[in-house]
């Protein structure tokens, strides 16, 4: 049967989204466009925490509660942990958090670090980005890189500059929210270039459309990103939709939503690839230390 051009792929991934934001209709409508997996990396919530504790139940929540609750709709949840670049500025936190990492970054389902990277282009920042290189490079994991909403291209820059002064290997390194002009600066790199679309801002369907005519599939990657601000955790299958309608090919699509992000994560070694593209077993009867997702309605239960 012929595919039509408001379907997605099969399989979509969307490797960079803050579910612990989203509800769970959030999750149902995600099922339903055809996204099987995401990736949510750690991240600050909004309100700056005052004390490294907070980081320990948030970091569990990512290990535990919000893979219980992805998997209560048919989506395999991955995250990635760090001490994020906004809060890199925070001393109360910044290296207690750096001397709690360890502890989780051995944890199953933990396949990278991040997101790490820059905000507003501070020492402190890049004094953390080195350390959290050198943890990912002791833990045997990729990174995640956050860059900057503000002068984007200069902190892309440094940050290709810091990976190179640092000696890590750059096809393991995930540099995200690309644009127009810095994607060319990751592509000439070892890196790979990770794009956010957004309803208002980082990146639209459109323009995702033109850099992938542009630039082709190798090493793009794309994500909502969706989190607590105006988002869209939908992004993801409308923008492989656009692309179907401007005439790219299914195998590059695919190539972008599914076997990129998964080859990328896949060098931590804690993904097993047959199994990953399965979709997974449902039972909404199951409880997570006795919580459930349901409030009253009837339990789906999918083999």
């Amino acid at each position: 049967m012929k595919q039509r051009a408001s379907e997605g792929p099969v399989k979509l991934f969307d490797p960079h989204i803050h579910m612990t934001s989203r509800t769970t209709d959030d999750y149902q409508a995600m099922a339903a466009a055809g996204i099987v997996a995401v990736l949510e990396p750690a991240f600050w919530l909004g309100q700056p925490r005052t004390h490294v504790g907070t980081f320990e139940d948030y970091f569990a929540s990512l290990l535990g509660w919000e893979r219980f609750r992805a998997s209560q709709f048919g989506i395999r949840h991955l995250c990635t942990m760090g001490l994020n670049p906004k809060e890199a500025n925070n001393p109360r936190v910044a290296q207690g958090v750096i001397d709690l990492l360890p502890r989780y970054l051995d944890k199953e389902g933990v396949v990278a670090v991040g997101e790490i990277g820059f905000d507003d282009m501070t020492p402190e920042e890049e004094k953390y980005f080195a350390q959290q290189v050198e943890l990912a490079r002791e833990h045997d994991l990729p990174i995640l890189v956050h860059t900057p909403h503000r002068d984007k291209k200069r902190g892309t820059e440094r940050t290709l500059a810091l990976v190179r002064e640092l000696r890590f290997p750059e096809e393991r390194v995930l540099i995200d929210h690309n644009n127009e002009e810095t994607l060319p600066l990751v592509l000439a790199t070892g890196c790979w270039a990770g794009h956010s679309i957004y309803p208002n801002t980082k990146m639209d369907e459109d323009r995702m459309v033109a850099l992938v005519k542009k630039y082709g599939a190798e090493r793009i990657l794309i994500n909502s990103a969706a989190d607590w601000g105006v988002s869209d955790p939908l992004k993801v299958p409308k923008t492989a939709a656009r692309m179907r309608e401007n005439g790219i090919a299914a195998e590059v699509i695919e190539r972008i939503v599914w076997k990129n992000p998964l080859a990328f994560f896949a060098q931590s070694g804690r993904l097993d690839l047959t199994e990953f593209g399965e979709t997974p077993a449902v039972d909404q009867r199951a409880l997570f230390e006795g919580n459930s997702v349901l409030r009253g309605q009837t339990p789906v239960v999918k083999s």
